[in-house]
């Protein structure tokens, strides 16, 4: 066991008061054809204005306390619960149309709905704003934290800051150049050996044990970016500069502020980030460049170069066996031995059609998991390719899956998901937590799997804090040119990344190599998140290898609590070391040492 365990109870929420979990009416028997009707911003204001009326009547009524018995208590609870219903199926409106544009991103009605929710997400914001605003800066907002938890007006404090009427113009279009961005890489096409992919299929070939063929891939991949250069460069100049323009009209000094309080970190800071930052440095490139040493002489190779590193063997990676139907089979007994009603879960995702999981021309890439809180559900969106990522994305995304299902009853929207270093744990955790049944998938090339999983893992984290790290450096300096900011990723790697050799390849050799990755573009400052769920997710490996059942229960407890508790608190509840504490990183690199033999 890791550090002690904080015992709390699975939701936080006092329930003296008459609140109740917002179970609505469910219409969804297959998602294929589900669909909501798209709102008017007439209606929403109307429904808006009788829940504003009610909660400003109950809050500045004659009462000083709220309880059980008060009526302005249950104005209040009725309030905050119809708001609760409203949020839930506005956002399972908003999801269910970028999840539409995400399968076809060439369908032009699918676009056009996504544009006018883009279009009308700031003003509603507007309007779930006011609200936050009267349960935050009433007077009886300790009375109501004992109802509902701190948790949730600490969140609403970092929406209320980091919104005001003055950038819904600007919200809009950065979700324009967002989306733009998105349907550039979505159009990339790739003829090789008579064959067509895109962005998603071809980096099967990243994985392919003929050297030739992975780096012609990767020329014909980085070449492509090296012709869109322009535009990857204007677009992010003009998402950069919005960006600080909106930070600085909510008066904040740059972006760098502004999107830490779009992330709602609650208890840690820019500080934190950058002390952990140094931690992955000294701790865990160490360890990264041995691992590539390793990978060298597995390949029999002198030199390491950046079209081999997704290489463990000279053979070639495992691979899942089967068809896609066998291998969703093979997910269905996983989950089954699991236990812990996962195998329900699974059954009930695909009787109902939830997941989205192969690759086809016009899909967006990447993965996702998002859900439709008006029928207490989740939703997985994922790229096949045939390579091993097809397990990790799918185990990686069923976390967040299971985790969103197991949190629906909280009586707040906002504690259905955590925040998203938090949400990460679980989907990070289960790819570890699923170690066991490999087997299912790669037969007697699962032991081979778990390593590659480990060390890939591993390699992760100084990858992943040099994403963070870079962006930190564009946002303290809006105006830089573009190749400024293609020499700040040079400088970063030089950091975190320093054995990696690009050999000739087209872009990523001068610095080209961050405008692949999406959340740069389209989540800014979220990958930081990635990694330091790794460090806790690699402490749940740590102990499933200790105590399986330990860990399994300590995980299910995790998801169930959702988003009731910021970050450091659910890592506490979970027995986890925080990836602020020094030293956190120590114990998981020794265990790794030892497993790999380092």
């Amino acid at each position: 066991m890791i550090g002690g365990r904080l015992q709390l109870p699975i939701c936080l929420i006092s329930t003296e008061f008459p609140i109740q979990p917002t179970h609505l009416k469910k219409t969804m028997d297959d998602f294929s054809t589900f669909s909501v009707p798209q709102p008017t911003y007439a209606e929403l204001q109307s429904r808006y204005k009788v829940i504003i009326d009610d909660l400003t009547l109950a809050l500045n009524g004659n009462d000083d306390s709220l309880d059980e018995n008060s009526p302005d208590e249950v104005r209040a609870a009725s309030a905050i619960r119809d708001w609760d219903i409203l949020r839930r199926e506005i956002q399972t409106w908003a999801n269910l149309t970028e999840v539409r544009f995400d399968q076809d991103t060439t369908n032009a009605d699918f676009k056009a709905a996504l544009e006018y929710r883009d279009e009308l997400s700031p003003k509603i914001t507007s309007l779930d704003v006011q609200i936050q605003k009267l349960l935050v800066e009433s007077e009886l907002r300790e009375q109501l934290e004992a109802v509902y938890g701190p948790q949730a007006f600490a969140l609403w404090e970092k929406e209320i800051n980091s919104f005001d009427p003055v950038i819904e113009d600007d919200l809009v279009q950065e979700s324009k150049l967002s989306a733009k961005y998105n349907e550039l890489l979505a159009s990339a096409e790739f003829s090789f050996k008579d064959e067509t992919y895109n962005l998603s299929s071809i980096t099967q070939f990243t994985e392919d044990a003929d050297r030739e063929t992975r780096y012609e891939t990767s020329k014909l991949t980085w070449g492509w970016f090296a012709e869109q250069q322009e535009e990857l460069d204007t677009t992010y100049d003009q998402m950069v500069k919005l960006r600080h323009g909106m930070a600085k009209k909510l008066g904040y000094n740059n972006f760098v502020e502004l999107g830490y309080q779009r992330m709602a970190r609650i208890d840690y800071d820019q500080h934190d980030v950058e002390r952990y930052r140094e931690e992955v440095r000294t701790q865990v490139v160490p360890l990264c460049n041995e691992i590539h040493k390793l990978q060298a002489g597995q390949l029999r190779l002198d030199k390491l170069m950046f079209w081999d590193q997704a290489m463990f063997s000279s053979q070639g990676n495992p691979r899942p066996q089967g068809t896609y139907e066998e291998q969703i089979a093979a997910a269905q007994a996983m989950f089954d031995n699991m236990g812990e009603s996962l195998g329900g879960f699974f059954r009930l995702m695909q009787e109902k059609n939830l997941m989205d999981l192969k690759n086809r021309p016009g899909k967006a890439g990447g993965g996702f998991c998002t859900d439709l809180g008006s029928e207490d559900l989740p939703f997985i969106f994922a790229n096949f390719n045939g390579t091993k990522g097809d397990v990790e994305v799918f185990s990686h995304e069923m976390g967040h899956a299971f985790q969103c299902y197991s949190s629906m009853d909280q009586p707040l929207y906002d504690y259905v998901w955590p925040t998203y270093e938090s949400c990460e744990i679980h989907s990070m955790s289960l790819e570890f937590l699923t170690w066991p049944e490999m087997e299912r998938f790669f037969g007697d090339q699962a032991e081979q799997f778990r390593r590659v999983h480990l060390m890939g893992s591993l390699l992760f984290l100084p990858y992943g804090v040099a994403i963070d790290h870079f962006q930190h450096l564009v946002y303290a300096e809006p105006d830089a040119s573009p190749a400024r900011r293609h020499a700040m990723w040079q400088e970063v790697e030089a950091l975190y990344l320093a054995d990696v050799d690009y050999g000739d390849l087209p872009h990523v050799s001068s610095g080209g190599r961050w405008q692949q990755k999406r959340h740069i573009y389209m989540s800014p400052f979220y990958y930081i998140d990635y990694t330091l769920a790794q460090c806790c997710a690699l402490q749940f490996w740590v102990r499933s290898r200790q105590d399986f059942g330990l860990a399994m229960t300590d995980y299910i407890e995790l998801c169930q609590r959702g988003g009731t508790l910021p970050f450091q608190q659910l890592t506490q509840s979970a027995g986890l070391k925080s990836p602020f504490e020094p030293g956190s990183l120590q114990e998981v690199v020794t265990h790794a040492r030892e497993y790999l033999g380092l």
